[in-house]
Formats: C-alpha cells, structure tokens, sequence
C-alpha cells in the first residue's frame, strides 16, 4: 500500500466503501469527495431515506434513528448551495420536510426535530440572501409550511422568510 499513490488509495476506499453506505458516509465525513451536482442529488436522496426511515412497529415510541444520515444531508445541503446549486437544495429540503414531518410525527417525543431543523437551516440561511425571484422563495416557503405534517418544524423562521418575499413580491 505504500507504493501506492494517495489518489488510488482514496479511490480503493470510496470502491470498497460503496458497497456499505454507513462506511461511504464515515469516508465522506472526513474526506471531502468531489462530486457532480445530480451525484450529490441522488446521495442525498438516499441520505434523505436512510435519515428518515424507522420501524412502523415503533410508532409513537423514541426510536433509533440514523444521525450520520442526518449530518450526511446537512454537509451535501451545504456543498449544493457552495456549488450554486441552491435551486435543488430547495427541492431536496422538501423531500426533507415530507419525510422527516412524518418521521417526527410518528415518533414518541420528536427527537430528531433538531437534526432535520439543522439541514434545513442550511438553506433557509442561504435564501435570506440569494437572489432568487422573490415568488420562487415565497412559493417554496409556502410548500415547505404545507408538507410539515406537525407544523412546528422551522415554523418561524420559514414564516418569517415568507413574508419578507411577500412583501418584496408585492412591491
């Protein structure tokens, strides 16, 4: 291995590591891996569902949920809107918000609120100044309030955000 040059070993790692997804996240955590935007799409669909997902025989208890998922959407959350691609980190914060309202709902107590309300602040901070049509912004913020099945989820902040591009829309 120590003929080997770093960039075979990373790319052995990632091979290796793709086979198991909760390895590829360590990997990614602490190796910051290039990828193309609709690459990142997809891991963080998946991250999305591996966030989310729980045992229906669980209801309405505190179950175990997968954290490094969560902090795996958060990270991706913010490489999309570095890479201007703030557009489908708003498309993906609504699978989010689906999902995860779901998720919070189900559960016994809503553990994981903080988790999802930290990856959706990525993108609520990088609304409050992009300069996205402010319909575009307004209509999302309107989307995300509707999707969130406990209507507690970023309430105020994505309340707030809705007015101030409703009253930009209007003037």
């Amino acid at each position: 291995m120590a003929k080997r040059k770093k960039d075979e070993l990373i790319d052995m790692l990632v091979e290796l590591a793709g086979e198991n997804r909760k390895v590829l996240r360590g990997v990614a955590e602490r190796i910051d891996l290039e990828a193309a935007p609709q690459e990142l799409v997809a891991a963080t669909r998946q991250a999305i569902a591996d966030a989310t997902d729980f045992d229906e025989r669980d209801i309405n208890r505190n179950f175990d949920y997968d954290y490094a998922a969560y902090d795996e959407v958060k990270r991706n959350f913010g490489r999309l809107i570095q890479s201007g691609e703030l557009p489908l980190a708003m498309e993906l914060s609504l699978e989010l918000m689906k999902q995860a309202s779901y998720q919070v709902e189900m559960s016994d107590e809503g553990l994981m609120t903080h988790e999802v309300e930290e990856c959706l602040g990525k993108v609520l901070s990088a609304l409050k100044k992009c300069d996205l049509p402010p319909r575009e912004v307004h209509a999302w913020c309107e989307e995300m309030l509707r999707r969130d099945r406990v209507g507690f989820i970023c309430r105020q902040k994505l309340t707030a955000l809705r007015d101030h591009f409703g009253t930009q829309r209007s003037q």
